[in-house]
C-alpha cells in the first residue's frame, strides 16, 4: 500500500503504490482518484483504507489543474479546492495530492504543526508552486521547514521537445537534462529540490522511484489517459 511511511515526531508522511485496493482494470488496485474513469465507489473504498490505514481524522483532496495556487485549509474539509499545493496548521488533517508522473512534495515544519502538499508537474514546476507553498506555510508561522519528494518520472526518462526544455530551463535551469538514450528531458526533481534550497528549505528527503520504470506505480506515460493515480498525504498529530 505505500512506497514510502515515516510518522514520528509529531508528523506523519506517506507515499501510495499501486497495491491493497478494490479498482480493476488498468486503475487497479489502489487508485485514488477517479478523474480518468475509475468507478468513483471503489476510489472512495480505496481513500478510506488509505485513510484507516495512517490514521489521521480528515484526508483533504483538490483539484489539481496544473497551476501554482495554494489553498490554506482552515478546518475540516468542505468541498474540494481547486489549488495546486495544500498547507494548514489544522492537526489531524491530512493534505493529499495525487500523481501518475508529476512530482507530490510533502512539507512540514515539527514545532509548529504546520503543514503543506504541492504537485509540481511540468507546468507547476515552471510558475513555482513548490516556493509558493513555502511561503504560505511560513505565513502560518513555520519556520523550519522540511520537504519529502516522492516517486516521480525521473530525468533519464522524462522525454520532452528541445524548445520545450529551452523553455522550462529558462525559468528553472537545473531541471535540463537528457534521456539515457541521448535525447531531450526535464528533471523535475532536480527543478524542485533547486527551488526548495532557493527559498531555504535545507532538509530534504527523497523516495527515489521512478514511475514510469516502477510498475508497482501509477505512470500516465506508461499507462496513457486511463492509468491511476498513486497520493503523498501529510499530517500533524493532535
Amino acid at each position: 500500500m505505500f512506497a514510502f511511511e515515516d510518522t514520528h515526531g509529531g508528523i506523519g508522511v506517506a507515499f501510495t503504490d499501486r497495491h491493497g485496493g478494490t479498482s480493476g482494470g488498468p486503475f487497479a488496485s489502489l487508485n485514488l482518484s477517479d478523474a480518468t474513469g475509475d468507478d468513483p465507489s471503489a476510489v472512495r473504498d480505496n481513500l478510506a483504507r488509505v485513510a484507516d490505514a495512517l490514521g489521521p481524522d480528515d484526508l483533504v483532496l483538490m483539484h489539481q489543474v496544473h497551476g501554482a495556487d495554494v489553498h490554506v485549509v482552515a478546518g475540516p474539509p468542505d468541498g474540494v479546492p481547486v489549488a495546486d499545493a495544500l498547507v494548514t496548521a489544522v492537526p489531524s488533517v491530512a493534505l493529499v495530492v495525487r500523481v501518475a508522473d508529476c512530482v507530490p512534495v510533502l512539507l512540514a515544519d515539527r514545532s509548529a504543526g504546520v503543514v503543506g502538499a504541492a504537485h509540481a508537474g511540468r507546468p507547476g514546476l515552471a510558475a513555482g508552486v513548490v516556493p509558493r507553498a513555502v511561503d504560505a506555510m511560513r505565513a502560518l508561522g513555520a519556520k523550519e521547514i522540511e520537504a519529502w519528494v516522492g516517486p516521480h518520472v525521473c530525468g533519464s526518462c522524462y522525454e520532452v521537445p528541445d524548445e520545450l526544455r529551452r523553455q522550462v530551463g529558462a525559468m528553472v535551469p537545473e531541471s535540463v537534462a537528457e534521456t539515457s538514450w541521448g535525447t531531450p528531458a526535464l528533471d523535475l526533481g532536480a527543478g524542485v529540490r533547486a527551488q526548495l534550497a532557493a527559498v531555504g528549505v535545507g532538509s530534504v528527503h527523497e523516495v527515489p522511484r521512478c514511475t514510469l520504470e516502477d510498475e508497482n506505480l501509477f505512470s500516465y506515460r506508461r499507462q496513457g489517459r486511463r492509468s491511476g493515480r498513486l497520493a503523498g498525504l501529510v499530517w500533524s498529530g493532535p
